[in-house]
C-alpha cells in the first residue's frame, strides 16, 4: 500500500465514523418525540388513576387533574389537585413525603373542604417487605384507618400508634414504618387547616 492510498484510508474512516454518530443522533431524536407523546399520556392515566383511587367515585365532576393550585410547605410548593362539583371546591388532593425506616414514604391523601381525609394511598416507599410494607392497601387494609378523620378526630395528642399513646395499630417489628405515615397524614391534615380558605378559593 502507497503513502497515498493509506492517508485515503484514514480519512474516510472518521469521515464514515462521524456519518454514523449523525445516523444515530437523529435515529434517537426522532424516537424522543416518537414516544414522548405516549409516555406523557401513560404518565397522565397513571396519575389520574392514583388520584380517583382516594376520591370517592363520582365525587367531582372538573377534571381536576389540569386543575391545581401550588402553595409552599418547608419551603417545597405543594400541588394541590382541587375536586370541584358544579365549579365549588368540595376536596383537595396532594402528595406529601416524609422519611421513613428505608427511604422517603411518599402518601397521597384527600380531604374534603371540612377537613376530614376522603382517602389516603402510599405511593411509593421501600420499607421492610413483610414489615413495614402493610402500609400498602395490597398487603392490609391499615391505611383505610385514616378515612374519615381529621384534626380533633381523634384529638390532636391521639394522632400517634398505640404505642405512643395514640389511637393508630402498629406493626409487629415495624414501629417506625406505620409511625411515619401516620406523622405525614396528620402534617396534612393541619397544612389543609392552615391554607384552607386559599384552597377553597375563600375570600379572607
Amino acid at each position: 500500500m502507497d503513502f497515498a492510498s493509506f492517508r485515503e484510508k484514514m480519512a474516510y474512516q472518521p469521515i464514515l465514523l462521524g456519518v454514523f454518530a449523525l445516523l444515530a443522533s437523529g435515529a434517537l431524536a426522532w424516537a424522543s418525540n416518537a414516544t414522548s407523546d405516549a409516555i406523557a399520556a401513560a404518565e397522565a392515566k397513571d396519575l389520574r388513576d392514583s388520584l380517583s383511587e382516594v376520591l370517592p367515585r363520582g365525587l367531582a365532576d372538573n377534571d381536576f387533574l389540569k386543575d391545581t393550585l401550588d402553595i409552599e410547605r418547608n419551603g417545597k410548593p405543594v400541588t394541590i389537585y382541587l375536586a370541584r362539583r358544579e365549579g365549588v371546591v368540595i376536596g383537595a388532593v396532594f402528595k406529601l413525603a416524609e422519611r421513613g425506616y428505608a427511604a422517603d414514604i411518599q402518601v397521597l391523601m384527600a380531604v374534603d373542604a371540612e377537613g376530614r381525609t376522603l382517602g389516603v394511598r402510599v405511593l411509593k416507599h421501600a420499607e421492610t417487605p413483610g414489615l413495614g410494607d402493610k402500609i400498602e392497601l395490597a398487603k392490609s387494609n391499615w391505611i383505610k384507618s385514616f378515612d374519615g378523620k381529621s384534626i380533633g378526630r381523634p384529638p390532636l395528642e391521639q394522632w400517634a400508634v398505640k404505642k405512643d399513646g395514640g389511637v393508630f395499630d402498629q406493626f409487629a417489628g415495624a414501629t417506625i414504618t406505620p409511625r411515619v405515615v401516620v406523622r405525614i397524614v396528620k402534617g396534612g391534615l393541619e397544612f389543609f387547616a392552615a391554607h384552607r380558605k386559599e384552597i377553597l378559593g375563600e375570600k379572607s
